[in-house]
């Protein structure tokens, strides 16, 4: 049974206004997160960009979101009964262990890759990272109009500048003096696509949380459309093609391809 996710508690403000103190009494709540994987990855910087973004936000809204740390290793003997999602930079292994514990909550997979992952169609599992066949659809779509070409797709560049994605990358390496991967863009999408589906649909169950990301999820994810899940678990997302270090160009590649459908596993494993 789920014994607490959100601490509510009251903070007063006091304002004088024609010398006359008025005391005005707010709800706070504190939604809690779990980060498990290495606090070294650049999936954490990520997650962690996500929580400043949502605290900033929160404090219009009366949250206060928190992300707790915890090392892979330690990952099966946790409670997890206070979080309303997990974001994951772990191996398949760990990965499949910790989504089998927790059917009733989001568990955010930042990247492995694993075709077969998304085929299983695990109920709480949300694949942010893009599969490898994701990538390799997106390659072959170039190639099609390209075809000496050796780009290789991505999630995340940090030379994106189009659909705000400048202001993202700048924020970022003000932040912790580094670029934003691939791995990086997952971790802050993750925590981001929940603390605004909290803020938007106050939802502060894990369970309410993980049937609307998988059902009416919207996320704009500074890549020029709102971006959803299919039944896999997979993210539905354009990707940036890149060759030598600089960005050549977009899948779907336009005159190829018309959707993000084209990219990717749509069904699930028989």
């Amino acid at each position: 049974m789920l014994k607490k996710i959100i601490h509510s508690y009251r903070v007063y403000f006091v304002f004088l206004l024609s010398g006359i103190a008025i005391t005005v009494h707010a709800e706070i709540l504190e939604i809690d997160l779990a980060y498990v994987g290495d606090e070294n990855h650049p999936a954490y910087l990520g997650a962690k960009q996500g929580l400043d973004e949502a605290n900033l936000q929160g404090q219009f809204l009366g949250q206060k979101y928190t992300l707790a740390t915890i090392a892979p290793q330690d990952s099966l003997n946790i409670d997890y009964a206070n979080y309303l999602a997990v974001v994951t930079a772990v191996d398949r292994d760990t990965f499949l262990k910790i989504s089998d514990r927790l059917p009733g909550m989001p568990v955010f997979n930042l990247t492995i890759e694993d075709d077969d992952l998304r085929t299983m169609c695990l109920p709480n599992a949300l694949h942010i990272i893009p599969s490898q066949r994701m990538r390799a659809d997106a390659v072959a779509q170039w190639k099609k109009k390209n075809t000496d070409s050796q780009a290789q797709a991505q999630a995340w560049h940090p030379d994106f500048e189009k659909y705000a994605g400048r202001d993202l990358n700048k924020r970022f390496v003000k932040a912790f003096q580094t670029k934003m991967d691939d791995h990086a863009w997952a971790g802050w999408a993750a925590v981001k696509m929940t603390s605004d589906t909290v803020a938007r649909e106050n939802i502060t169950e894990p369970e309410k949380l993980l049937t609307y990301l998988k059902t009416n999820l919207l996320f704009d994810g500074q890549k020029g459309i709102e971006m959803n899940f299919r039944p896999t678990g997979e993210l539905r997302q354009p990707l940036i093609l890149v060759e030598g270090g600089k960005i050549v160009g977009e899948a779907p590649v336009r005159g190829v391809a018309e959707s993000v459908d084209s990219m990717g596993i749509s069904d699930c494993a028989k």
